[in-house]
């Protein structure tokens, strides 16, 4: 974190600098959120920290959420957290599922025996943990970053939203219409309006658009209990099949003491709905009791529990030009989360994938309100999400049918932990990859094998180089909008005048089409838009920092200090180092050119500046 560029601020440097007209609630919106599930909270908290875009979000409960119901979070999320500024928060408060345990039917289909034990999360496939918190601790952790905004945001609960119309007015081309909490109607006009309204969504049908796909008819139960069990794998991830009971999956909660328990129920008749059955907890304790035979569970208390059938829906589009031709036009209404995909919870993905969805969208909101974009890159948000919420459909349908498939058959359970530990980076989060489009160029990837283009930067652990702090890359990238340069230096560079990375940085600063130059506003810090970052091969106490170019060691703030925190070296005592770790041509170094939601969108040489150029003006506008 840094602060005080400005001057000096006593107090929580968490909390910002008022922006003019911060926590007024006006009817004219930049961009109007309804819903304050995960994907509206996720966008809300990233537009709020720009203080010259006005966001209001609207939500029709009655106050903040108070106990969740998805509450996995995948390490991919725990790495956008650490860019939101609270995964250290999550990381203290969380169950962190360490291990994956895998129980069968015994010999001849009698009782219960472990088949394996495996690791969660696999070496280096993240930084970061799988964790369980509850999603209303996740959602206070967004209000807080709302609240210590530029913005002072702060959600507009009760507000029920009766209806949505596009007018294309040159100015706020969408009207919302809420009925509030004193029943008084509230009319809200916006440039754009996203709807994050759940399963039920009436943004979604507002513009016409339907959730297809198929009910696979199997009804599942879920309860958060507390009990006293002699199963020994309570504590642990546990997936487990009986040979005639059905299946269940136990996912540990935080405090040390919940569990929460996935129960396989019957299958649902043809005309048949979740409710129809009236599942009790006493149904699902005695399922669960059955389930695991001869183990005991006695349980003591039922914090919350539930039933769901499951089934896998997905919309044609995310955004209100559906699938007709984009030609020149413009989206201006969009929809996250459950309001475009559906699916069951047992793989974990749904929290994770709708907070995604806005991560993906928000900056991109951002660059367009803010002139540094051209609208065309919103037609980016509908393609790049939905291709991922059908690769979930898909596999959250395999993950589903294979679990519920009743048999004791030894066979059945190895296809199962077979399946489970292939996709194991799939339920991490890490295995999005976006295709080729304006702002993903494909090319150069021999230069950095392991940072795949159109995936997310693969964070490794480094020395900054001014105070020898040991870090990790990715984690110098918070979710401000703004785009990175990762600049790797070739063998024996050490920033010195000549160098690989000295000529680059010359040309960036000076080069009269450089788009550090080129996209950077008059009187801003060279970084604001753009932000050069780099790494060197030697060890940190055989550079010299007063060696470095200008643009390494930049100006900043009123004040003109020095920013020290752009330059990083291996950290050599542990291997292997990143430029191993993540396939980095020793000899020629590469440039990474990483979006402002950490996704690879392009690898070129160091040399490359045209190449770079041709790349940012393809969707950029030059600010001078």
């Amino acid at each position: 974190m840094q602060y005080h560029f400005d001057g000096f601020t006593p107090g929580d440097p968490r909390v910002r600098p008022e922006a003019q007209g911060a926590g007024e609630r006006p009817t004219e919106v930049d961009v109007l959120i309804v819903g304050c599930g995960p994907a509206g909270l996720t966008l809300a908290a990233q537009l709020s920290a720009f203080p010259d875009i006005v966001t209001r979000i609207a939500e029709r409960k009655p106050g903040p959420l108070e106990m969740g119901q998805a509450d996995g979070i995948a390490c991919r999320s725990m790495e956008m957290f650490q860019a939101f500024g609270f995964a250290t928060r999550v990381m203290e408060e969380a169950y962190w599922v360490n291990e994956t345990v895998f129980w069968a039917p015994g010999e001849g289909g009698a009782g219960l025996r472990r088949t394996d034990r495996i690791d969660d999360v696999a070496a280096d496939l993240s930084e970061m943990p799988h964790t369980i918190l509850s999603q209303a601790r996740v959602h206070d952790f967004y209000l807080d970053i709302m609240r210590k905004s530029p913005r002072r945001l702060t959600p507009d609960y009760g507000f029920h939203l009766t209806g949505l119309t596009r007018t294309d007015a040159p100015d706020y081309p969408v009207t919302a219409t809420f009925e509030a909490p004193d029943s008084a109607t509230e009319t809200i006009r916006a440039k754009y309006v996203v709807g994050c309204d759940g399963a039920r969504s009436t943004v979604r049908g507002s513009l016409g658009l339907t959730l297809k796909g198929d009910a696979a008819r199997q009804l599942w139960g879920v309860m958060d209990i507390l009990a006293v069990t002699d199963f020994p794998d309570i504590r642990l991830k546990a997936a487990i099949r009986s040979a005639h009971s059905g299946s269940l999956l136990i996912i540990p909660r935080e405090g040390g003491a919940m569990v929460r328990m996935y129960v396989e129920l019957d299958e649902l008749h043809e005309t048949e709905r979740a409710a129809d059955r009236n599942v009790t907890a006493d149904m699902l304790i005695g399922k669960a009791q059955a389930i695991l035979t001869p183990f005991t569970l006695d349980v003591r208390d039922v914090a919350w529990c539930s039933a769901y059938e499951i089934g896998q829906r997905v919309c044609d589009s995310f955004d209100d030009l559906g699938t007709e031709p984009r030609d020149a036009r413009t989206p201006r209404i969009f929809i996250a989360g459950d309001a475009c995909h559906t699916h069951s919870p047992k793989a974990g993905q749904g929290m994770n994938v709708s907070m995604a969805d806005t991560f993906n969208l928000g900056w991109k909101l951002a660059a367009v309100l803010r002139g540094q974009a051209v609208p065309e890159l919103l037609h980016t948000y509908s393609g790049e999400r939905r291709a991922k919420a059908q690769e979930l459909i898909e596999f959250d349908r395999d993950m589903a049918r294979l679990f519920s498939s009743r048999s004791s058959d030894p066979d059945a359970s190895a296809r199962f932990q077979q399946y489970f530990q292939k996709h194991g980076r799939y339920t991490a989060g890490v295995e999005a990859r976006y295709d080729p489009s304006m702002i993903v160029q494909a090319g150069h990837q021999p230069l950095a094998t392991g940072l795949p283009i159109g995936m997310r930067f693969h964070s490794a652990p480094v020395i900054r180089l001014a105070d020898a702090k040991p870090m990790q890359l990715g984690h110098a990238m918070p979710a401000d909008g703004r785009w990175r340069l990762v600049a790797f230096a070739p063998r024996g560079d050490t920033g010195a005048p000549g160098g690989a990375i000295a000529r680059l940085c010359h040309a960036l600063d000076t080069a009269p089409d450089s788009p550090l130059r080129r996209y950077t506003p008059d009187g801003a810090d060279i970084d604001a838009v753009i932000d050069l970052r780099a790494v060197f091969q030697p060890h940190h106490r055989d550079m010299d920092l007063a060696a470095l170019p200008r643009l390494l060691t930049p100006p900043k703030g009123r004040f003109g200090l020095t920013d020290y925190e752009k330059t990083f070296c291996p950290d050599l005592k542990i291997g292997p180092q990143i430029f191993d770790r993540r396939g980095i041509d020793r000899e020629s170094g590469a440039l990474i050119v990483v979006r402002p939601d950490q996704f690879t969108a392009a690898i070129l040489p160091l040399e490359d500046i045209p190449g770079l150029t041709a790349f940012f003006a393809r969707f950029m506008l030059p600010q001078h």
